[in-house]
């Protein structure tokens, strides 16, 4: 057996970050052209760099000296910023991240669409750049990531317990978080008091290799109401010790409208296939837009941002420029927010979603604001969404299309073109597989406004909503 190669650790001088690249990372040209992907660097520092990685067309690396700094950088808030995979642009100014997301959408739309494109309007910033998601998931572990200043301090560190997030690629190990920047009190000190109680009550913290252990997974969700969920996910199924954490979480945040359990031992932690227990409250909590109240439940989707998400559907009911007679389907309707959002202004709304629970929400949030002119409906897009679903309910006038990150399939994008409404809106968290889809439309639909929006401040995250015109 030959030996394993070495890799060539190389150390490039002097180097200008000069872009902000794909998924939060920063780009810099080495001496022999090749591409450097570095991480936590701003465009316009001047670093040394430590390869790790050498690609045939690019290498990997990381800062390993400041020359200068950018003058696009700050100080992040975060005392995780670094180790903390998710917020990868803390240290860069809030207009400067709203430029890269920007050129971010156009770049994608010129090159991989290869359309004509009008002007586009600004950027939907966010008035608030911190403390903005309604939901935050947080996993328990009893393999704590040590950082890299615990390692060099040469402590001996007993507790290794954690209740924070996923290190980047390293499904095992977590990163124990006292203040998360991303969500609104109480949620940081509901998580810290849930791990401060476990630990003092020597309650078996998940161990991911061995799959054992009490305590899985935290979600938290908000609203802009102020109502609270809470659900623990538990690997052991003990009522003993689950009530202890569940009678504690209750007694000590008596704020908390829904507290729900599930216990899951299975291999994933994913609850969408689990059964959902309610502990104490009731099993929804209330969202408000416009005086229209959603439920969520525990498995339901609704955008994390919620301020951002009231922005995005005004955009979208803008660009739709209903008239109050237009028939408009709502194709990826989920909970069915954007359709009743717009119906007051619409004739009649369909809405088609393939998730049944989600459907299910939909009308009972319809029923709740007393909406009559909104039907919603179950099914795959590329199999419910055809000739007969069209002649039953009608050709409608305006569609919005809401898909998720792998945009729409091409069945769909048929479809539409066969139905060939006035005007599509095309919502999308993912503008290069939206370019994609905007191509395959361009013969028949001109794309006549295009805004960007930021719903997740401090990541390389962008939605963006565009209006297309049939030629």
């Amino acid at each position: 057996m030959g030996k394993k190669k070495k890799t060539d650790k190389i150390v490039f001088n002097n180097v200008e970050v000069l872009d902000a690249g794909a998924k939060g990372v920063s780009v810099a040209k080495a001496p022999d052209g090749k591409v450097i992907f570095i991480p936590r660097v701003v465009p316009g520092d001047v670093v040394d760099v430590q390869t790790f990685k050498k690609r045939k067309a690019y290498y990997e690396g990381k800062a390993v000296h400041f020359h200068e700094y950018s003058a696009d950088r700050v100080i992040p808030p975060c005392q995780h910023f670094g180790p903390c995979g998710g917020c990868k642009w803390q240290n860069m100014k809030y207009e400067k991240q709203l430029f890269y997301k920007n050129r971010e959408v156009y770049n994608h739309l010129k090159r991989i669409g290869k359309i004509e494109l009008p002007e586009f309007e600004p950027i939907k910033g966010s008035d608030k750049q911190f403390f903005y998601r309604n939901k935050m998931e947080f996993s328990f572990s009893n393999a704590r990531w040590i950082t890299d200043d615990e390692a060099e301090s040469g402590e001996d560190i007993d507790n290794r317990n954690a209740l924070g997030f996923h290190i980047p690629r390293m499904w095992d190990k977590i990163l124990n978080i006292t203040k998360c920047h991303l969500q609104e009190d109480p949620s940081n000190a509901i998580r810290n008091a849930i791990r401060d109680f476990a630990i003092a009550n020597n309650l078996a913290f998940f161990n991911p290799r061995e799959h054992s252990g009490l305590l899985r997974t935290l979600m938290i969700r908000t609203a802009s109401t102020g109502e609270i969920m809470v659900l623990i996910q538990f690997f052991d199924d003990n009522k003993e010790e689950r009530e202890l954490v569940l009678d504690f979480v209750a007694e000590s945040f008596p704020g908390i409208t829904s507290l729900q359990y599930v216990v899951n031992q299975k291999a994933n932690d994913t609850i969408y296939d689990q059964d959902v227990v309610l502990y104490k409250g009731r099993d929804y909590i209330l969202e408000e837009m416009e005086g229209l109240h959603f439920s969520i439940n525990a498995k339901s989707f609704y955008q994390t941002n919620s301020d951002q998400a009231y922005e995005l559907y005004k955009i979208t009911r803008d660009f739709a420029g209903l008239t109050g007679n237009e028939l408009v389907y709502d194709l990826y309707t989920g909970t069915g927010t954007i359709a009743q959002f717009v119906s007051r202004k619409a004739g009649r709304v369909i809405g088609v979603e393939a998730v049944p629970e989600a459907i299910a929400d939909a009308k009972e949030n319809a029923k709740r604001n007393n909406i009559t002119n909104c039907e919603f409906f179950v099914g795959d897009m590329k199999v419910v969404f055809n000739d007969e679903f069209i002649a039953t309910h009608g050709r409608p006038d305006v569609i919005i299309t809401d898909p998720p990150r792998d945009g729409m399939h091409k069945d769909v994008v048929e479809q539409l073109l066969k139905i060939g409404a006035e005007k599509i809106v095309y919502v999308s968290c993912n503008s290069a597989t939206q370019a994609r889809d905007l191509a395959l439309m361009d013969e028949m639909y001109r794309v006549t406004r295009v805004r960007p929006v930021d719903m997740f401040p401090q990541t390389h995250h962008v939605e963006n909503v565009v209006l297309l015109e049939k030629r």
